[in-house]
Order: C-alpha cells, then structure tokens, then sequence
C-alpha cells in the first residue's frame, strides 16, 4: 500500500465566459445608443454669405468696427476706453445729427462673439435702433462651398 502525500488533484479552475460577453454586450449596446443620441443633438450650421458688393458709406449710417482683438473704431476713431461706456458715448456722439441713423457693424471673422454683443448693447444704450451686420462679398472670398 502505498500513501499519498498532499492534496488530491483537482480539475484545472475554468473561467465562465458567458457572463464576461453577457457584460460586454451590455457596453456595446451602450455605447451604439449613446452615440446615436450625440449626432443627433449637434448643429449642422453653415454660415451665409452675402451676394452684394461692398456697399457705399451714406450720410445717415454710423459705421462701427470690430477688430480681432476687441478693439473699436466708430467712424473711423478709435474708441477709448474699448468696453460699453466708451462705444455709447463714442456712438451718441455720432448720433448728434441724425438719432435715426443705421448702425453697420463690420466685425472681423475671428472677433469674439461678446465683442459684438457689446457694439449692440452699447448702440440700444445710445438709442439708437437701426443696427445691421456688413457681410463680405461672395466674390471676395475663396470658393469653399
């Protein structure tokens, strides 16, 4: 007879691979559903171009420009101080003449949005409510769709 010392042989341990594929089908199922939901709540935008030429300065227009880096220039004159206090008293200065002039914003492409918002929140503190965007001409521009 003869004796045994130490454990007796076991199976060797298996893993059970039905729940791992059970969880990661989960995750993908997750993952198709979330991204699904993310394309639909992004904006599609294409900006417009504008057709017209460059359009002539008339007499009753105060011309306000927006530079890349903030700063303004309402006819022509730098605006100093560049914050809303400046551009209200720089555009109730232009509206002396005419108080029902036609405001033209022509802001660079790279302005930031907040420095237009202040020509505009600086034009109704002025009183005056005429206000329109300058576009560049189609023709000026590359041929990008």
């Amino acid at each position: 007879m003869s004796m045994r010392f130490g454990r007796p042989s076991s199976p060797e341990p298996e893993i059970n691979l039905i729940p791992f594929i059970d969880v990661l089908l989960v995750v993908i199922i997750f993952l198709m559903l979330t991204t699904t939901y993310g394309r639909l709540t992004q904006l599609d935008m294409r900006l417009p171009k504008a057709d017209s030429g460059q359009q002539e300065s008339k007499p009753n227009e105060i011309r306000v420009s927006v530079s890349s880096d903030g700063r303004y220039t309402v006819q022509k004159s730098a605006v100093n101080p560049s914050d809303v206090l400046g551009l209200t008293q720089a555009l109730s200065q232009a509206a002396q003449n005419s108080p029902q002039a036609l405001v033209v914003i022509s802001a660079d492409a790279q302005a930031s949005h907040q420095s237009v918002i202040q020509v505009l929140e600086a034009a109704q503190k002025s009183g005056l409510q005429h206000i329109t965007f300058a576009a560049q001409s189609r023709t000026r521009t590359s041929n990008l769709p």
